[in-house]
């Protein structure tokens, strides 16, 4: 299946792994970019020399393209996108700032630069500066979708340019990639689907609970860290989302995730809190979110962690290979297009 974001990235199919923290491994990115889709490696998590290790890792993995996914807005992404450069990762995905460096760096030796955007203004935004393709996140997605969901959005940011678009936002199988096609987007995000595949590092207990949860069963809150998120409904899920997160709190957290976590995040959230206001909201990233995110992931802990997931969840029924899962939407997808075309 050809589209224009294919044509652009050298690969096989339209579908992306997003770089979601703590489950784009560098293993996870391989797999997918294997299977003829596009793996964003996670660098939320990682110091830069993390983040020139993990991106070698994939070269390892994989001569496939494949992606590393900064959000700019928080501590030590920007270092993370200049080891990328360095590295001359064939797609950069940035999200939560303007990253017109990134562009002109990626230009230099003929990388992509992919926006993640949520809503029209952002969209805009990020055509201006000159990136190679959008992912548009509705409201149906996990973590910080936007306000609109997927059916009037990728229409509309479609309405605004002819660059490629990934949709991400409710889609887990054929049907959600051929509707997104008709909708104007070139290809589809396909997380909440991948983090229950047998190649993701996610808990297998928390595997079965995507299996198990209905698409209804989310929250979505901006009291988790602080931007609106959708998350799991679990005894974690509610309590993490009860009330607003305060500062103190918010600084109490950051410090437990260092401890917990022995990792340089203490010198990063002095970082975030030098910057006034703006700081103040990355540490409650990394003092909500962080150590949260992690329990539900990697220890199956639902009661002291939160797992950010999509309603996709209720359309997955099965935990399968990364290929299995690529070749059941293509067939499916394709067998739907077949079926359309004889109506």
């Amino acid at each position: 299946m050809k589209t224009r974001l294919t044509a652009l990235l050298g690969i096989e199919h339209p579908i992306v792994l997003p770089g979601m923290t703590y489950i784009a491994v560098p293993s996870l990115v391989a797999a997918v970019s294997n299977a003829g889709g596009l793996g964003i490696l996670a660098s939320g998590a990682l110091s830069p020399d993390e983040c020139r290790a993990a991106i070698r890792e994939v070269r390892r993995l994989t001569n496939k393209p494949f992606g590393v996914g900064c959000s700019l807005m928080l501590p030590g992404a920007s270092e993370c996108a200049r080891v990328a450069l360095e590295e001359q990762v064939p797609v950069i995905n940035v999200s939560m700032g303007k990253g017109e460096w990134v562009i002109e760096g990626a230009r230099a030796y003929g990388g992509k630069v992919i926006a993640t955007v949520s809503n029209e203004q952002h969209a805009r935004s990020a055509i201006d500066t000159g990136v190679d393709g959008l992912i548009v996140t509705g409201h149906e997605a996990a973590a910080h979708g936007g306000q609109v969901g997927s059916m009037v959005l990728i229409p509309a940011v479609r309405d605004m340019t002819d660059l490629p678009i990934i949709a991400a936002g409710g889609v887990a199988d054929g049907r959600g990639l051929l509707a997104a096609l008709a909708l104007g987007a070139d290809a589809v995000a396909m997380g909440t689907r991948f983090a229950a595949s047998l190649e993701s590092p996610v808990h297998a207990g928390t595997k079965q609970l995507m299996v198990e949860k209905a698409a209804q069963e989310t929250i979505y809150s901006p009291n988790f860290d602080t931007w609106p998120c959708r998350v799991m409904h679990t005894p974690g899920g509610r309590r993490f989302t009860a009330r607003k997160l305060s500062p103190p709190v918010a600084i109490t957290r950051s410090l437990q995730a260092a401890r917990e976590l022995n990792t340089p995040m203490s010198a990063l959230a002095k970082d975030a809190l030098s910057q006034g206001l703006t700081g103040a909201v990355k540490v409650a990233y990394f003092g909500a979110a962080t150590l949260a995110m992690r329990k539900a992931i990697q220890e199956g802990d639902h009661v002291d962690g939160v797992q950010l997931i999509g309603q996709s969840q209720g359309l997955v029924h099965d935990v399968a290979s990364v290929q299995a899962i690529v070749s059941r939407v293509m067939d499916e997808a394709h067998a739907l297009r077949r079926r359309l075309a004889a109506l």
